[in-house]
């Protein structure tokens, strides 16, 4: 007898290794003889620990007739166990030695006599009957099989055959990198089983690699520890071969390690745990049964117990069918290739041309802005420079007076203007009026930085000239000069350089100086995010806290700046001491803002609702709604502790709706005052309920009492304009997708109404007459532009990117809900997890084809565990902006994004590069806090 491959703890009735012999007749009882006319068939069984056995397949024996003496005994019976067909020879010696094996099967199957007979009866009848089944059966899986090979042919299916990639590196000189591991790895002219992952670019998929080992091994007949060069690149070739067929072979023998050609469950289950742990899925790992099942359940409907290649071929074939309900954006290429003519045959002055008037459209906000400061500055500066030229000091001081003061001017100006930024109630306020129209409010922190960078030009200049070059001049004037031109502004006593440095204006000068310093060295992005790793305990000056507290200096800044311009060198009426002036309306609006929130936030009393710490580190915190609260989808509010520190106020995007009675939002650990935060609710929250994620708890019900909050805001964000636009590309990198939450909640509420709105007006023109039914729609078109206002979106495009599997979690229950409420397909979601291969990679072939299956039947993504499914490896963001542009010809596109400032520069190039190729308007929005 022979079967298929079992698992480990499965024993097999009779012999593997001569199936001739232990074959039962389809006409006899096992213990009745054989003649030359019997008709044999071959039945495979399987006997189970618990004593149950499985009948596997029932298959006809095959006969072919020999030559006597054709074969010895051990080459006859070792040719039968490589053939599926059994030989039969009119040798005497061979028939003697076929009847012992026979009566050895026969020997053993009496054994299980009482088993058999509960199972099925060896009559005819009954042995006739099983035969028709299983006969069915296979001549099903055979129809399927001939399909499958017609499939193949179409042009559809060319492209499916593309992947399954072994290895990602098409570079040509991928050899030479492979042959140089090697050279480095080997020993003694070997490289060992376990290096072979390293050696070939696969280390962060080991267990894998060396799966893929030792399936390479089984073809050449060995099982061994090491190789040679040569073995290396025979094994290279075999993985790298452009051949589908010669890739899918590869990833066959890799799951069937017993070389039978057939593919169990258990075996399934295990590629599977291999493939999750590759990708880092832990909890798919977890669920490898249940997805093995389903594959099972999918590929064997015989209900065999096996699958075998052309049904693996066929899945894979089938993969973009069970994905069809992804909702795929329709891509049309004539209309791109229309899109792209117009700047095919341009001249290289009118492709110039083009990018500069395109430039200047998208541009004109920040361009007009930027050049009215620079202007002003310049003014400042040149108005100082020719006033002070007059002065009599000019001549012993030179140009280094005139440039100091210069700088001066501009100073004064820039530390003015550097707090209009940062004063966000005003921003907000500004941003909804008609200016809004013409001043790029959502640039605030980057005109402040941009400021700040003046600033600092501005001390090199006015700091530089008086230190290293006017005073050095005031000191080697001699004395008829300095009588001359400087006795009434230094005094009789020509003054030291000591002198200069030591008074109030040099004093004042050094301290500003030293506390900009700091402020502004702290406030850069590899001390404020911790990208420095300074040994302790000057750790302690990196993070947002150090950002925060030195960034306060700047209240001494001012106080010094005003002493500074009262004891100004060379000054002496006080109307022309202007610094107080400049400063006088700035510092009054900082001011105000800043008592503004103070009692702002102490009215705002909040209560926690629920408090959920999820996986990757992230806190939601669930409060109650003030009734004085009001704010638009895409704003963010700051959030303080006093617990942890009563100064200290962090910003975080609000991820509730308007229309929601609840306030919430998502804090991930990216600093030591979250990290503080998390610690804080750890404490007072209870562990998780069993089959839940994170930590829920509602006040009420918690023992211990939660930390006390204080909120102010909200405050305006490019987002909250997101109504503007047609259609919205709204992209997400890990908790950068926050603002947006809040958005396709905002959306979704706006869908319901509209479809309520509908159904009401529906059933009122049912049961209208013709009269009463125009007056109905009349009234109808009332109410319609104010639905039509608030719903000017037709389509919103969701994609979110992240590195961990986890991270679905924080916002599982938004994606349900989006999934199931939008009908009409408005909103379009998209989930993508870079951990995992991409798409077309072995090591995640299987993963997409059980992701495929589950949803197919179930409804739910296996990655993301909700109704969206998630893509591998990160978007195409071309394509991704490709298909927007011919899916919504002259459509104007928000797009809105929230995360690192590398894919923000790599969106914001690609808008310009569409916005030149055709009539499709893209405008895009970057988060600052």
């Amino acid at each position: 007898m022979s079967g298929g491959s079992l698992p480990t703890h499965e024993r097999r009735w009779a012999s593997d290794t001569v199936p001739a012999k232990t074959i039962l007749s389809s006409t006899t009882s096992p213990g009745t003889e054989s003649n030359s006319a019997e008709e044999f068939v071959e039945v495979t069984l399987d006997l189970q620990d618990d004593d149950t056995i499985i009948l596997r397949s029932v298959e006809p024996a095959t006969f072919i007739n020999v030559d006597d003496g054709a074969d010895t005994p051990a080459s006859a019976s070792a040719s039968i166990s490589r053939s599926p067909t059994i030989k039969r020879s009119s040798s005497s010696r061979l028939r003697q030695f076929s009847q012992e094996l026979k009566a050895e099967a026969v020997a053993k199957a009496k054994q299980f006599s009482h088993e058999l007979n509960r199972i099925f009866s060896w009559s005819h009848g009954h042995a006739a009957q099983a035969i028709t089944g299983f006969d069915s059966a296979l001549a099903a899986r055979a129809l399927r099989k001939q399909r499958a090979q017609l499939d193949r042919t179409r042009s559809g299916a060319q492209k499916a055959l593309r992947g399954l990639r072994f290895i990602s590196n098409n570079k040509a000189n991928a050899w030479e990198e492979v042959e140089n591991n090697f050279n480095k790895l080997a020993k003694e002219g070997f490289l060992l089983r376990s290096d072979f992952a390293q050696c070939i670019g696969m280390k962060d998929s080991k267990e894998f690699a060396l799966e893929m080992f030792d399936a390479l091994s089984r073809r050449r007949r060995l099982k061994v520890e090491k190789i040679s060069k040569d073995e290396l690149y025979e094994y290279w070739s075999q993985i790298t071969d452009q051949s589908f067929d010669s890739r899918l072979q590869i990833f066959f023998d890799m799951v069937d390690k017993n070389e039978d050609g057939r593919i169990t469950e258990a075996e399934v289950k295990e590629i599977i745990m291999l493939s999750a742990s590759a990708n880092k899925l832990s909890r798919l790992k977890e669920q490898a049964e249940e997805y093995a099942a389903l594959i099972m359940e999918e590929l064997d409907p015989e209900r065999l117990g096996y699958i075998e290649l052309w049904q693996l071929e066929t899945l894979l074939l089938q993969k973009d069918t069970y994905l069809s309900y992804s909702q795929a954006l329709s891509y049309t290429s004539q209309a791109l290739s229309q899109n792209l003519q117009g700047l095919r045959n341009k001249s290289r002055i009118r492709r110039i041309s083009t990018k500069l008037l395109y430039y200047l459209e998208e541009k004109w906000q920040r361009i007009w802005v930027v050049s009215l400061w620079i202007m002003i500055m310049i003014g400042l500066f040149t108005w100082k420079f020719f006033q002070y030229k007059r002065n009599s000091a000019f001549q012993v001081m030179g140009y280094c007076l005139l440039t100091a003061k210069g700088a001066a001017e501009t100073l004064k100006f820039n530390m003015a203007l550097i707090l209009l930024p940062v004063c966000r109630n005003t921003i907000t306020w500004l941003r909804s009026t008609k200016l809004g129209l013409f001043v790029p409010f959502d640039d605030n922190i980057n005109f402040h930085k941009t400021i700040a960078a003046a600033i600092v030009i501005g001390i090199i200049l006015h700091g530089g000239n008086h230190l290293a070059c006017d005073f050095p001049r005031l000191i080697k004037s001699n004395t008829d000069y300095y009588d001359k031109f400087l006795i009434n502004d230094f005094g009789s006593h020509k003054p030291t350089y000591i002198d200069l440095v030591k008074g109030p204006e040099g004093v004042t000068g050094i301290l500003m100086v030293i506390c900009m310093a700091i402020a502004f060295t702290l406030a850069t992005k590899w001390f404020r995010r911790n990208l420095i790793k300074l040994p302790k305990p000057f750790d302690r000056i990196t993070g947002f806290n150090a950002f925060w507290y030195s960034h306060h200096l700047f209240v001494i800044v001012y106080i010094l700046l005003i002493i500074h311009g009262v004891f100004l060198y060379l000054v002496h009426i006080w109307y022309r001491k202007t610094t107080w002036m400049y400063l006088a309306v700035p510092v009054f609006l900082y001011a105000g803002e800043r008592t503004l929130r103070f009692f702002r936030s102490g009215f705002y009393t909040v209560r926690l609702l629920k408090v959920a710490i999820y996986p990757g580190g992230v806190l939601t915190l669930q409060m109650s709604k003030p009734l004085q609260f009001r704010y638009k989808s895409g704003q963010y509010m700051f959030v303080q502790c006093p617990v942890i520190s009563p100064f200290e106020w962090h910003p975080f995007s609000i991820t509730s709706a308007p229309g929601d009675d609840y306030l919430s939002v998502h804090i991930r650990q990216l600093g030591d005052w979250t990290q503080e935060l998390k610690r804080l609710f750890s404490e007072v929250c209870e562990p998780p309920v069993a089959g839940k994620s994170g930590l829920l708890r509602a006040d009420e019900t918690t023992k211990k009492s939660l930390p006390k909050l204080l909120i102010d805001g909200p405050y305006g964000a490019p987002a909250q304009d997101y109504w503007k636009y047609d259609v919205l590309l709204l992209v997400g990198l890990g908790i950068g997708a926050t603002p947006f939450i809040s958005i396709l909640k905002d959306l979704l509420n706006n869908i319901v109404k509209m479809e309520e709105h509908a159904d009401s007006v529906n059933d009122t023109s049912r049961t209208s007459d013709l009269s009463i039914g125009s007056t109905d729609s009349i009234t109808a078109n009332r109410v319609s532009p104010k639905l039509k206002k608030t719903l000017k979106t037709t389509n919103a495009y969701f994609y979110w990117v992240t590195r961990e599997q986890g991270s679905f979690d924080w916002f599982k229950g938004v994606m349900n809900e989006v999934a199931e409420l939008d009908q009409r397909g408005v909103i379009e979601m998209h989930n993508y997890l870079t951990s995992v291969y991409e798409e077309g990679d072995a090591r995640s072939a299987l993963i997409t084809m059980v992701q495929a299956l589950n949803h197919a039947k179930n409804g739910v993504d296996v990655v993301s565990g909700t109704r969206v499914r998630t893509h591998f490896a990160r978007p195409k963001w071309k394509n991704v902006l490709s298909k927007l542009s011919s899916k919504h010809c002259n459509a104007r596109i928000g797009v809105f994004y929230c995360g690192a400032p590398v894919l923000a520069k790599e969106l914001s190039k690609l808008c310009s590069e569409f916005n030149q190729k055709g009539s499709t308007k893209f405008e895009f929005h970057k988060e600052h806090f």
